[in-house]
């Protein structure tokens, strides 16, 4: 798992209020105990509420709210593919499911979607 996507993960993990072991956070992340240890102690660097140390473990001392157009890669092109299924096989939807494949091209163009009629 990259790194960015790790601490994606992290955070969304964080945000249920509860206390998080690095054993737990390591396992739900897939990686070591000690790469959830340097995390954390970025994360709290550059400034994200996380608190906790070695054994105990971490907290996000306040919410923390995500914008909510932040999509993993895997998630943009399964809401595409389901819209494209959508526009193509369902007459009555068609015009609503091209309009929600034009808007998200055109707020997430990092996703790489090609609007409805340039594709």
């Amino acid at each position: 798992m990259a790194r960015d996507a790790r601490l994606y993960d992290l955070v969304q993990i964080l945000r249920d209020g509860r206390l998080h072991t690095a054993a737990e956070l390591a396992e739900a992340c897939g990686v070591s105990v000690r790469t959830i240890w340097r995390d954390m102690a970025m994360m709290a660097a550059t400034g994200l509420p996380v608190t906790g140390e070695r054994g105990l473990g971490y907290i996000l001392r306040s919410p923390l709210m995500l914008p909510p157009t932040m999509f993993t890669a895997d998630e943009i092109d399964a809401l595409a593919t389901g819209l494209r299924h959508v526009e193509a096989t369902d007459p009555s939807r068609a015009r609503a499911a091209r309009a929600l494949l034009y808007k998200i091209a055109t707020i997430l163009p990092q996703a790489g979607i090609d609007p409805p009629g340039e594709g």
